[in-house]
């Protein structure tokens, strides 16, 4: 186990595999635990995350992070093809699967637990181990699978519905379920808040038999990896402080927006960007 700080209490958890991204650039840190728990500190939570990876790659704006990290031969390992006709995405390695006896004793009542699956590897019925707090899931880990060859697609999520009931929120983006409306009304139905992320196109918050669009400011893309992540983490925070969906779908569609103009993790929002979106949202 790799953890280099102190285990204290902390207010949000994510547990899910940080990945090794291949770029042309070379091989940097990636998936939705790094993406997330940058961002939350961003916002001014204590953080911690549980993981499994062969952590060989230095740690960059990380450090600080409490990280759990469960010994792994590999690192769950993705690389991003470009083509004419969209992205093919590849999965290279997988690391070991995540159980709630991975949790610490001091991290297991946080105020916001956050499942981020990226390659089927949180157990999902971790959902009912937690007793307190904000359960907020994203399960694009859940809904994809790949071939022999590593080739990445959509797939079906038998738990979806009994799984999703026992959460407080969930982030999906529309990529996740290949643009099928009818699966996004479904996992609307079963949870108490969904969040759909469509790109520029902003975000759909899906609330008590409701439905709002948000619409993101203008800004120059320069990378949007991890802005889905960006957009996950503001919202179960924004959504835990003030029981909103409307403000948390607001505040995270603006943030996330933000996310874009910069490449990597240096993508989490600044403090001049909260501020501003703050003040947009009040």
């Amino acid at each position: 186990m790799y953890n280099a700080l102190p285990i204290e209490k902390i207010d949000y958890l994510v547990v899910g595999h940080l990945s090794h991204d291949l770029t042309p650039n070379g091989t940097r840190i990636g998936g939705t635990a790094a993406y997330s728990a940058l961002t939350a500190r961003a916002l001014g939570l204590k953080v911690g995350i549980v993981t499994a990876w062969n952590n060989h790659l230095p740690l960059g704006p990380l450090e600080g992070i409490p990280i759990i990290s469960f010994p792994a031969e590999v690192s769950t390992t993705f690389e991003n093809i470009y083509t004419s006709h969209g992205r093919i995405q590849v999965i290279h390695q997988v690391a070991p699967q995540l159980d709630f006896h991975h949790i610490p004793e001091a991290w297991r009542q946080p105020s916001i637990v956050h499942l981020g699956p990226i390659a089927q590897e949180v157990e999902p019925s971790m959902v009912r181990r937690f007793s307190s707090g904000l359960i907020g899931l994203t399960p694009q880990g859940w809904l994809r699978h790949w071939d022999k060859a590593g080739h990445v697609h959509a797939c079906e999520w038998a738990e979806s519905s009994v799984i999703l009931q026992q959460a407080g929120a969930a982030v999906i983006s529309i990529e996740d379920v290949e643009g099928d409306e009818e699966r996004v009304d479904e996992m609307a139905s079963a949870c108490r808040v969904l969040a759909v992320t469509e790109a520029n196109h902003g975000a759909r918050v899906f609330w008590n038999g409701d439905v709002r669009r948000f619409r993101p400011p203008l800004v120059e893309e320069v990378e949007a990896t991890g802005a889905g992540d960006v957009f996950a983490a503001v919202f179960f925070a924004r959504l835990y402080a003030t029981h909103n969906p409307w403000e948390a779908g607001r505040y995270a569609t603006q943030l996330s927006a933000y996310s874009v103009t910069r490449q990597g993790l240096n993508s989490p929002p600044t403090p001049t960007e909260i501020q501003k979106a703050l003040a947009e949202v009040l």
